[in-house]
């Protein structure tokens, strides 16, 4: 893993992008077919794949290793199957985690009547060859930050833990609503915008207006954002602190 140095914007537009008959995604960083040297992933985030999937359509049984792998369900639903003996449904709302480890074989199949959307995001962990492990859980959002995954959950927090100190937030801000940034200054961040738009601003001078699908991600030390305030009535946003 590298640590970046410095900013790094990726609008919605600029991102890589693959189309099926059945599924239109978007890739923040390299994936698949798609490869750029400078575009590897941000500090241990690899994958930040915005996914639309028709329904009766999906991913088959296929492999997975050494990898963090997080959903955040958005809209409709899932049906998941694996290795592992975990099956069940993955509804709008939901987040699952994955240590894939030593290896585990998934599926991820839209088995209801519209499509739907997800975020799919991988974390390199810490250590490989962990022991596969499954986790899914439904939290309610909040216009303030709510927690989905922290390194070290607090009693009653309704958050999962991967093999990386590693924290995600989501949160939907009210219109003209400013949320301040949780204090993690000696962290790379990253705000991915799921839905909406909001304003940016930060240290000094920095002003920066995101829309649906825009990502932006900052090294460690000061010079990070202050706040975020809601630019729409749908703003809908995901806030990383990693290490």
């Amino acid at each position: 893993m590298t640590t970046p140095s410095s900013w790094c914007v990726r609008p919605a537009d600029h991102r890589f992008h693959s189309q099926s008959t059945w599924l239109n995604s978007w890739h923040s960083f390299s994936f698949a077919g798609h490869h750029h040297p400078d575009w590897m992933g941000f500090g241990p985030l690899r994958v930040i794949n915005d996914d639309v999937l028709a329904a009766g359509h999906g991913f088959g049984m296929h492999p997975h290793r050494d990898m963090e792998i997080i959903t955040v369900m958005v809209e409709g639903q899932l049906n998941h199957r694996d290795s592992m003996g975990n099956s069940g449904v993955i509804r709008a709302g939901d987040v699952q985690r994955m240590t894939a480890g030593t290896g585990i074989v998934h599926s991820e199949i839209n088995a209801g009547s519209t499509p739907c959307r997800l975020l799919q995001i991988w974390i390199e962990p810490s250590a490989q060859k962990l022991t596969p492990d499954y986790e899914q859980r439904s939290i309610a959002v909040a216009s303030d930050w709510t927690p989905l995954i922290a390194d070290h959950p607090e009693a009653g927090q309704d958050t999962m833990r991967i093999a990386r100190p590693v924290r995600i937030w989501r949160a939907q801000p009210a219109m003209d609503q400013q949320l301040s940034l949780p204090a993690t200054p000696h962290s790379l961040g990253w705000i991915q915008v799921i839905q909406g738009s909001i304003a940016l601003t930060g240290h000094h001078t920095l002003s920066h207006t995101m829309q649906r699908g825009d990502g932006l991600g900052w090294p460690e030390g000061p010079e990070r954002p202050e706040s975020i305030t809601g630019r729409s009535d749908d703003a809908d946003v995901l806030l990383f602190s990693m290490n």
